[in-house]
């Protein structure tokens, strides 16, 4: 029997590794599935794991405020080294490219141990958009022995990089299996929702169209949130719309939203939401503005035109398809989209009728089939 570990410390690594560890869980003949979380991000973290029923075997509880990339590595690295030591894994998986990512792999080659990469071979190539997840990943892709990369794209990158073929096995993204699977429960108690936004926030969907909005980009911090909360307020004064904005809870985020947005009756600035509302209020939204790589993702499989707060993506699957477009953090660039959408149907109908690119919710079982037939 192989000993698996999964490695993850955010929400949204969470949400992806979900699905691929309820898929090892039930093999018991040939896997013993174990999972650590470093908890980079705790409050929204423990969202995900309560609503998956995913229990750590180990905690390494690491979140604290305004630590550094440099703290938070050595952190990673010593309190996933001394887990490897424990267990002695045969396989560590790790997703994506955050800080957990790239210093569970490095702790995990520093150990011989073998590294599984899903959502591997995204690529900007400007090694400071997004930061540092480009070079998480890009580092994540030396070091690991399996890759799993969402789209042909991605793989190709993989390729282009020198990485074995034989070592890389295209599965779509995990993300559009757990979305699948909230969205469907979502359907079945949906009135639940409405009156959780109603009462808690007084959100009234049937009101007028809703613009959903999410920001947490260090290298949007400064004026790049201030460009974009002065978007955000004029297309609130100047449109029949409302406007849904969870607030990430880092201070570079908090601080202009609340100074610029706070006390206007159409926008709703309300805490971080639990991943089964907030796939909820993607339902709602017309149109979606967001730095986010895993609602670039999730959209589409929504039927949701996505503007992208960010100069460049990893994710240009998306916009090569339609269903996604960069903004950047320019103003002007940011109403003008918006606005456009609002007022063209048949531009909105181009973004929101297109062909989501990222797979069909069968991820997590091409990635099991792939680890088994190699053990």
């Amino acid at each position: 029997m192989k000993k698996v570990l999964f490695v993850f410390g955010t929400r949204p690594e969470a949400i992806k590794m979900a699905p691929v560890v309820s898929v090892f869980k039930k093999d018991l003949s040939n896997f013993k599935t174990i999972v650590a979380v470093t908890a980079q991000h705790r409050e929204m973290l423990d969202q995900v794991l309560t609503f998956f029923e995913i229990i750590p075997d180990y905690d390494l509880n690491l979140m604290s405020p305004n630590q550094t990339l440099e703290r938070l590595t050595s952190k990673i690295l010593l309190g996933i080294s001394n887990i490897l030591t424990k267990i002695k894994p045969d396989l560590v998986f790790v997703q994506g490219d955050t800080t957990t990512t790239y210093a569970t792999a490095l702790s995990s080659f520093y150990k011989k141990i073998p590294v599984a990469h899903i959502e591997a071979g995204l690529r900007t190539n400007n090694i400071y958009s997004p930061f540092p997840e480009e070079i998480n990943r890009r580092m994540t892709t030396i070091m690991a022995s399996y890759h799993f990369p969402p789209t042909e794209k991605s793989r190709q990158n993989l390729l282009h990089e020198g990485v074995n073929d034989e070592r890389i096995k295209e599965a779509g993204n995990t993300v559009i299996d757990a979305l699948l699977t909230v969205s469907n429960k979502i359907e079945l108690d949906s009135i639940k929702y409405d009156n959780y936004f109603g009462e808690k926030f007084n959100i009234q969907f049937s009101k007028q169209k809703i613009i959903l909005v999410t920001g947490h980009r260090r290298e949007s911090f400064g004026d790049g949130f201030e460009n974009i909360c002065n978007a955000i307020k004029h297309i609130a004064q100047n449109n029949n719309v409302q406007v849904i904005y969870p607030v990430h809870l880092n201070p570079n985020v908090q601080e202009p939203v609340s100074r610029i947005l706070n006390n206007i009756e159409n926008i709703h600035l309300i805490p971080p939401q639990d991943y089964v509302p907030f796939v909820f209020l993607m339902k709602k939204a017309y149109v979606i503005l967001t730095d986010s790589g895993g609602v670039q993702e999730e959209a589409p499989s929504l039927g949701k035109p996505v503007l992208v707060m960010r100069s460049t993506t990893e994710r240009p699957e998306g916009v090569d398809a339609g269903t996604a477009k960069l903004v950047g953090t320019d103003t002007d660039e940011i109403i003008k989209m918006i606005e456009l959408l609002l007022n063209n149907q048949a531009e909105y109908d181009k973004m929101a009728k297109a062909v989501n690119p990222y797979g069909d919710g069968h991820a997590s079982k091409i990635i099991y089939e792939k680890i088994k037939m190699e053990s």
